[in-house]
């Protein structure tokens, strides 16, 4: 088995089922095994999904236990040379998944690659990048240092802006949203620490991976990712687990080395995320959030997106994007299921 995907899906059944349509439209040389694992969804997303794609390996949880301790149910049961931890408000193009396999085939030394993520706009997701948040990166980032000088190796290394985008290059944290391990380094490192119920696993994976003594790179072959739509983002939750996470990462990694530091640490990052969540709120006021589309949407829809494939399709939103046409990708919700659409063809 050349390829294991893994899959943690929680009330996202529309985005899912794009997902594993772009999934089934690659081909993968070698074998392709892929799990789904639904943290008790109440959208009824397996008895949706099962009869539409039934090579999926399903596991229905009846409580949501975690994104860490859900991919690692999937993780146990994977035989793949290579694993795949996908969210499911991905679509990826027909040649996303070769890509990552080919290069690292070629690259032995590769623990996990990441690719470059794009949102629904067609913008580039700096998060396909991303530095360790040693102490000096995170205040960087939090002091908004990071902001000020973005293309700077000792201010802005957390989002490693200075790195060309479209050249592979070595990295040090791979998001979790599209993160391809070879198995034999996920083995050997561990899997997912599941004391982070939700965001900081892929910082902490990421770290294991090279402090194991394998390289995390990033690869310019782009997917799209509408980011969060399982999570309400300007939620008290969302910010609380985020920077929770971020103290546990910390606590376990470098406590010991920066004992000062660790003193004040929980005041600096409770108080950043007070700031956080006021600045969402405040965003959240005056900007529209795209959510999972629900069957009612149909009457919104005139005509399918004029695109013939997936690349096709994240190529020319990127290339729009990069024409100054800030209009995001819509989703439409039809009998026959879900389709991307730009928004000036949404009209009631």
């Amino acid at each position: 088995m050349k390829l294991s995907i893994v899959i943690v899906s929680y009330n996202v059944r529309y985005y899912l089922q794009q997902c594993l349509r772009s999934v089934f439209a690659s081909r993968v040389e070698g074998g392709l095994e892929v799990f789904v694992v639904d943290n008790a969804s109440s959208d009824h997303s397996i008895s949706y999904l099962k009869p539409l794609f039934p090579q999926v390996h399903f596991i229905q949880n009846h409580e949501n236990v975690g994104f860490s301790r859900a991919n690692n149910q999937a993780l146990r049961l994977a035989q793949g040379e290579y694993v795949l931890l996908l969210n499911p408000d991905t679509i990826l193009t027909e040649h996303t998944l070769r890509d990552c396999l080919q290069f690292l085939d070629q690259h032995p030394d590769a623990g996990a690659t990441g690719v470059a993520m794009y949102n629904h706009t067609g913008r580039f997701a700096w998060e396909s990048r991303r530095g360790l948040p040693t102490p000096w990166t995170a205040f960087c980032r939090m002091s908004g240092l990071g902001t000020l000088f973005p293309h700077s190796k000792t201010f802005g290394h957390y989002y490693m802006r200075y790195l060309p985008r479209l050249e592979a290059s070595r990295i040090e944290v791979i998001s979790g949203a599209f993160c391809m391990i070879r198995h034999k380094a996920l083995l050997q490192t561990g899997l997912l620490d599941e004391d982070f119920f939700m965001y900081g696993e892929d910082i902490d994976l990421s770290y294991r991976l090279l402090k194991a003594g394998w390289h995390n790179y990033y690869l310019p072959t782009p997917i799209l990712h509408y980011k969060g739509e399982s999570t309400q983002r300007s939620s008290y939750r969302y910010v609380h687990i985020f920077y929770e996470a971020m103290l546990i990462f910390f606590n376990k990694h470098y406590r010991r080395q920066y004992r000062l530091f660790a003193l004040a640490l929980p005041l600096i990052v409770r108080t950043r995320a007070a700031i956080d969540l006021l600045q969402r709120y405040l965003k959240a006021k005056t900007t529209h959030k795209q959510t999972d589309p629900k069957p009612d949407m149909a009457r919104y829809c005139l005509r399918h997106y004029p695109a013939n494939t997936f690349a096709q399709m994240i190529e020319e939103r990127i290339k729009a994007y990069e024409h100054g046409d800030r209009r995001s990708l819509g989703v439409q919700y039809t009998d026959s299921g879900l389709t991307i659409l730009p928004h000036d063809v949404l009209t009631q």
